[in-house]
């Protein structure tokens, strides 16, 4: 599976950004997609994911009520919603598909695209 970010660039906070990712080589409505993020000078973190169902989806704490992660199996895509941005979320954003039924854990993905840099001025 090839995974294909796009959506960054330099946002305000308060703006509402999307992020999106788009899957080659395999049909993704099978498999549990992810976002995570690293930030300048820090660990690659999970910020949301959803599964097979649209139904089922996980956010960090950090991003709940402000984020939100949708998938469009017939196209091979999955987005991240993102509002009421902070300076904190600034971040290279990495879209992720696991074939596991855990999410959290860098180790829980089998596939990862190659990022796009989201950056929040205040």
């Amino acid at each position: 599976v090839q995974l294909q970010a796009s959506g960054g660039g330099l946002v305000q906070t308060g703006d509402s950004p999307r992020i999106s990712c788009v899957a080659s080589g395999r049909d993704i409505s099978s498999l549990a997609m992810g976002w995570l993020r690293q930030a300048p000078g820090k660990e690659r973190e999970f910020v949301a994911a959803i599964g097979w169902s649209e139904k089922n989806t996980l956010y960090a704490e950090s991003v709940k009520g402000r984020f939100t992660i949708s998938r469009d199996n017939a196209r091979n895509t999955v987005t991240l919603q993102m509002n009421s941005l902070k300076v904190e979320d600034t971040a290279v954003y990495y879209c992720a598909a696991t074939t596991r039924g855990s999410v959290y854990a860098l180790s829980d993905y089998d596939y990862w695209g190659q990022g796009t840099l989201v950056t929040v001025s205040s």
